[in-house]
């Protein structure tokens, strides 16, 4: 089911950005004040993954694209992970608009190695992600 939020096309540019400029490591996404359409809240190029999870609000839901880089065997890899944010403390209203418009914007993005879903901070942690995309491989 849609919500009829349409997707800014701010959202799009940015990712072309992380996805190809390299410069940036994360987007956050959410749904604009009027609940018209999705923009992208904040992008940032530090690597930091701690400084990532502070940008997901604990009672609020969000989108985010994170560059995830990680080695295995011995190799740099990357993979570019779409994160669903919607903690157990976000409204209930917030939470089911924000899952009903999550496809749109997810179908805009092209190149998502990756989906993770969190609802408290220990499924967005830096061991669970690398525990998935690193399964991927």
């Amino acid at each position: 089911m849609s919500s009829g939020i349409g997707v800014n096309p701010e959202c799009l540019s940015a990712f072309q950005e992380l996805k190809l400029g390299k410069k940036t490591k994360y987007i956050i996404y959410a749904v604009n004040a009027e609940h018209t359409e999705i923009i992208p809240l904040k992008t940032s190029a530090s690597s930091d993954y701690d400084e990532f999870l502070g940008d997901l609000p604990e009672t609020e839901c969000r989108w985010a694209v994170y560059d995830f880089e990680y080695e295995k065997e011995g190799a740099k890899r990357n993979k570019i992970c779409f994160f669903s944010w919607a903690p157990d403390d976000a409204k209930i209203k917030a939470k089911m608009l924000f899952a009903s418009s999550k496809d749109a914007l997810r179908r805009s993005l092209v190149g998502i190695a990756a989906e993770i879903q969190g609802t408290d901070y220990s499924e967005v942690a830096h061991e669970s992600v690398l525990d998935k995309v690193s399964r991927g491989n």
